[in-house]
């Protein structure tokens, strides 16, 4: 429930641009992080730190109360009780765990008791980003207290070795550049930016102007591209009457054009917030071989991979990337235990799925991108062994028609996994799937069960291709 006062204006204002209210407080809201860091930068670089923990609590707690009113309240109760079990608990597995289990189950009741048929900006949103956020932290003082030896290099650089104050949780938790759709970072990372360390040149501000200006308009660029062709692409479409009636060939475009198109609101969210976090110096990650400043700590797109890649995997790569990195992290990594990466992939999944909401729908979506993928990876190491399909992978004249093909292929199915994860209920992405006969599982699970039984025919054994050498 967003706050009111001038909410007419701006219920008005989104009617002409032809948006809901909600989302052009969301828009406001991470556009507002921009004058928010340029104070930062300018009055509070290389100051006491509580005054930068300060500034991030009233600025987070504002765009909180904004967008949603006094249901900011969840997030109060989840930082206070988070800061709580790091304090009582200490650096245990006990902690980790209960953490995990309070902050996992606060996520889940709220999506069950706010849950409806249709995806609403309501206070869920930026609390999935505040869940990983708190879980991350509990893990990461849990290794605070090993010796460094027993962690990995990543561990070593993410662990936190002091105790952190509750304003210091707090400023961590509701920091302007990320609060409401991310992106994740470590509070180590973010204690660096209190210090005034986060910075290209030691003891000045970051060069980050540019950098950031760049992300800022190339997201503004997928705003206005998706906000062109939303009136043209929707998800409504999808299970109306009209679209039904189309002939297969249409319904199969469709999902492919709105597969491409529908992901940009992600993709203009995610690149208005990183030129945020640059401009404040959040997103510096140290220099390349040549000396040259990275900015890309924050990055939550590989905009050009993600553009020109024809592999699910590539997709995969360039999207979401620090929430990736986040469950790569914290699930994946710490599953290796059960001795199985399969399984680990698949628990971490879930994991994401079930992070992302009760519908099943989600459930439905993380399941085929991880039968996609493994199909992918099946083909691509066919083409690798086989001397035939390699020959003519590589016949140069014909390399852009497998370009097309490969796309086209993509963005198909990219468009077709993600049927259920935006319409969410059993009876909308039931609907879609029963009109174009689950082409999509049936091409995936048909390839699964034959693609080993080619390989049998068309790769050589290893001692044939010794005796061939």
């Amino acid at each position: 429930m967003a706050v009111a006062g001038s909410g007419w204006s701006l219920a008005r204002l989104a009617e002409a641009l032809g948006s809901s209210e909600q989302a052009l407080r969301l828009i406001l809201s991470i556009l507002m992080g921009y004058p928010f860091a340029l104070f930062q930068r300018y009055f509070l670089f290389q100051k006491e730190t509580y005054l930068v923990h300060l500034y991030n609590v009233f600025t987070g707690l504002s765009i909180a109360y904004f967008n949603f009113g006094t249901q900011f309240f969840h997030s109060l109760i989840c930082v206070l009780i988070q800061f709580l079990i790091l304090r009582l608990m200490g650096r245990t597995i006990t902690a980790v765990i209960t953490t995990f289990l309070f902050q996992m189950t606060y996520l889940m009741a709220g999506y069950y008791f706010t849950a409806t048929e249709h995806y609403d900006i309501k206070w869920t949103m930026p609390h999935c980003v505040l869940t990983l956020k708190l879980i991350g932290l509990a893990i990461d003082y849990y290794d605070g207290g090993k010796d460094p030896e027993f962690l990995t290099p990543e561990q070593r650089r993410f662990a936190v070795r002091g105790v952190p104050t509750l304003l210091e949780v707090s400023g961590f938790s509701y920091f302007y550049g990320a609060f409401m759709v991310g992106p994740q970072f470590s509070m180590t990372d973010y204690q660096k930016l209190a210090r005034g360390e986060m910075t290209d040149v030691p003891g000045q501000k970051p060069n980050s102007f540019v950098p950031a200006l760049k992300r800022l308009s190339l997201g503004l660029l997928f705003l206005v591209t998706y906000t062109l062709s939303s009136p043209y692409i929707s998800d409504e479409y999808l299970t109306s009457d009209d679209y039904m009636e189309k002939p297969f060939w249409f319904r199969c475009g469709y999902i492919l054009i709105w597969g491409k198109i529908i992901l940009y609101k992600y993709v203009t969210c995610w690149l208005v917030t990183e030129g945020v976090c640059i401009l404040v110096g959040l997103g510096y990650n140290g220099k390349d071989q040549n000396g040259k400043p990275l900015w890309n700590a924050c990055a939550n797109m590989k905009v050009w991979l993600y553009e020109t890649t024809p592999l699910f995997t590539g997709t995969i790569a360039s999207f979401n990337i620090n929430t990736n990195a986040w469950v790569a992290r914290y699930i994946f990594k710490r599953l290796k235990f059960l001795g199985n990466k399969l399984l680990s992939q698949a628990l971490a999944l879930f994991f994401l799925a079930i992070w992302h909401g009760l519908h099943s729908g989600y459930l439905v979506c993380f399941q085929m991108e991880l039968l996609i993928v493994i199909v992918e990876r099946q083909a691509m190491n066919l083409v690798r062994d086989s001397p035939a399909l390699s020959t003519l992978a590589s016949i140069t004249v014909l390399r852009p028609i497998f370009y097309v093909l490969q796309q086209t292929n993509h963005w198909m199915f990219m468009g077709y996994s993600l049927v259920p994860f935006c319409l969410f209920t059993w009876d909308k992405w039931m609907k879609v799937y029963r009109s174009i006969y689950f082409f999509g599982h049936v091409l995936f699970l048909t390839l699964l069960l034959v693609l080993p039984y080619i390989r049998r025919l068309i790769v050589p054994r290893k001692e044939k291709l010794k005796r061939a050498e």
